[in-house]
């Protein structure tokens, strides 16, 4: 999804500016902390900040001077065609340099900006100084279907040949009117490529589909495949596939959108039904089935609006249907609602740097965050303007329903989580509820045909064994003291397996208010197995400015100095505290010493 930009404002001297920019493109203004007195969100590390946001897609408008921009994302650049946009606004608003993602809409974004603020814009970009377009970047509404011709097309037009529009659709194509006359073919066609000419494709074009239960892919596949050829429509002029909201987990649909690179959209049974007056081969049949006289059809229709016609009507399989339609002019906002997506996002322990750049673009792109009230006040800037809903401790299940049935309305939600949200998180619930049968209080139909991401974070465990050393270094495990949810036999059954195992341990929740015993059971079961002075440590607040750690021997190991933000990593028999110059690290050893001795002894 296209994200909105975000506008940065380092100084006080381009506040005023930041805040016309952000005004004229819609965007929220993040200010650094002490030195900018208005600002939507504000943040204290600059380049950080930056870089979270470069990292998570978000186009970036900073007013400040172009090397902090550059200095930010310069270690993370790959790929000129998926970068964001970066753009650089002086303090006084006079110059706009877009740095980054100029055929990404960085140069029409730059233009915008300074239309509004009167000032110049610093495009560098060799098609948009000399022609005034971007051959490979083409308007809203509109997709190049050669784009391996794009490169020498603009190499001809910037010798001075000039272009010949060519193709049904030239006159519609009022952004390439202003090119020079000349020899060099463009092709502006629905029609799929049929020379060595650049060619571009308005998206006029919908696709409706329908397929029975577990259609084969391929059999959907391969009917849209011929009704294109027959119907002389290339890929690129669909604006996307559409169908039936009950079709929104098909995998044969999620399959072909897929293939084609298309978005899906979902109609519900009384909108196509409103179709019916204009559907070629209305079906009873279908209406007696899913509440509405013909899917692929009216579908297409539907997505094509008012002023849309049929233009191929309904072909069919054994399993599956394919219907077009076309829309007087490029379609520019799609109709129909998505499937729906819920990530599962763990933001790791707290402090931003150990948040995936994965997860970062996650929560950017959601629209509505679902979590702890603090784990969503730990994302910091990232979060503000987004709808947030808050739940308490305790409301786990609360919390997941919630967030599966806002989904299941064609939401992008994101469910946040600390650590990794596969890890003493919400992540097995939410599939719990998937799981789950009517009759057993599972969710609705329609938040069971959501998309489900889960996106790994750094777990808490990760976080404490990393600022400890390497104590994970050999076998580990990791048990949860808390007896809310497991049977608290079970846990001690546990534990004394992972005593008689001699693994390194990771004990989660090891207390609360009124839970103080677990955890000395724990550490008395240990030394049944494992020697006093075996290390153990103690990590508090894991990532954050009240971050504490201290190390203890086993025996020594006390319940009132361990709370609910602790996680306590206890060795093995093997572990050792080694004392360096940075301070005690504790590590596990896994073995080599002893495997080279072996194979030196067996040398001559």
């Amino acid at each position: 999804m296209a994200l909105k930009p975000v506008v940065l404002a380092l100084s006080r001297s381009g506040e005023e500016t930041a805040h016309a920019v952000a005004r004229a493109v819609g965007a929220q203004v993040h200010g650094r902390e002490g030195r900018v007195d208005r600002a939507d969100a504000f943040f204290s590390d600059a380049i950080e900040h930056m870089r979270t946001l470069f990292l998570a897609g978000r186009p970036v408008i900073g007013v400040c001077a172009a090397g902090i921009l550059i200095r930010a994302v310069a270690p993370h650049l790959a790929d000129k065609r998926s970068e964001p946009p970066v753009i650089s606004v002086s303090d006084d608003g006079s110059v706009v340099v877009p740095l980054l993602g100029g055929h990404r809409g960085a140069n029409r974004l730059a233009h915008e900006v300074s239309e509004v603020l009167g000032a110049t814009a610093a495009i560098t970009t060799a098609g948009d100084v000399a022609l005034g377009v971007a051959l490979d970047d083409p308007p809203e509404g509109w997709t190049l279907g050669t784009p391996e011709l794009a490169k020498k097309a603009m190499a001809d037009l910037l010798s001075g040949e000039g272009a010949c529009l060519t193709g049904e659709a030239a006159d519609e194509a009022h952004w390439l009117k202003d090119l020079p006359a000349g020899d060099t073919k463009i092709a502006v066609t629905l029609a799929p490529p049929q020379e060595a000419a650049l060619t571009f494709h308005p998206q006029r074009v919908t696709l409706g589909v329908g397929c029975a239960r577990n259609c084969p892919p391929d059999e959907l596949a391969d009917l849209v495949e011929g009704l294109l050829s027959k119907a002389g429509i290339a890929k690129g002029a669909l604006k996307g596939i559409f169908t039936l909201d009950l079709k929104a987990d098909e995998p044969a649909v999620l399959e072909l959108a897929r293939r084609l690179g298309v978005p899906l959209r979902l109609f519900s049974a009384p909108q196509l039904e409103a179709e019916t007056p204009r559907l070629a081969n209305p079906s009873q049949v279908v209406f007696a089935e899913v509440g509405c006289h013909g899917v692929s059809e009216a579908a297409a229709l539907a997505a094509a609006g008012a002023s849309g016609r049929l233009e191929h009507p309904k072909v069919k399989t054994e399993m599956a249907t394919a219907a077009l339609a076309i829309a007087p002019e490029p379609i520019l906002e799609l109709r129909g609602r998505p499937r729906g997506r819920l990530s599962l996002v763990g933001i790791g322990p707290g402090q931003a740097s150990w948040r995936t750049p994965e997860v970062s673009r996650l929560v950017s792109e959601a629209e509505e965050l679902v979590g702890y009230g603090l784990y969503i006040d730990l994302l910091g800037p990232l979060a503000t303007g987004k709808k947030r809903s808050d739940f308490p401790l305790g409301g786990e299940e609360d919390r997941c329903r919630y967030a599966l049935e806002q989904a299941g309305m064609g939401k992008d939600v994101a469910l946040v989580c600390s650590g990794d949200a596969g890890i003493y998180a919400m992540g097995a619930l939410v599939f719990e509820l998937l799981d789950r049968s009517p009759e057993e209080h599972g969710v609705s139909d329609a938040a069971r045909r959501v998309e489900v991401i889960s996106s790994p974070g750094v777990s808490a465990l990760q976080g404490a064994a990393a600022r400890a050393g390497a104590p994970l270094g050999h076998d580990f495990c990791a048990i949860s003291l808390s007896d809310l949810l497991t049977p608290r036999e079970d846990i001690v059954k546990r534990l004394h397996a992972a005593a008689e195992g001699d693994f390194v341990i990771a004990f989660y929740n090891p207390v609360s208010k009124r839970r103080r015993t677990l955890l000395a059971e724990a550490r008395d079961i240990l030394l049944q197995h494992r020697p006093a002075d075996t290390p153990v440590m103690l990590a508090s607040n894991l990532g954050r400015p009240t971050e504490n750690l201290r190390y203890r021997r086993l025996s020594e190991l006390q319940v009132d100095e361990v709370d609910m933000l602790t996680v306590v990593l206890v060795g093995s028999s093997n572990s050792r505290l080694a004392m360096l110059g940075e301070g005690p690290r504790m590590f596990t050893p896994r073995g080599y010493a002893r495997r080279i001795d072996g194979d030196l002894s067996n040398v001559g």
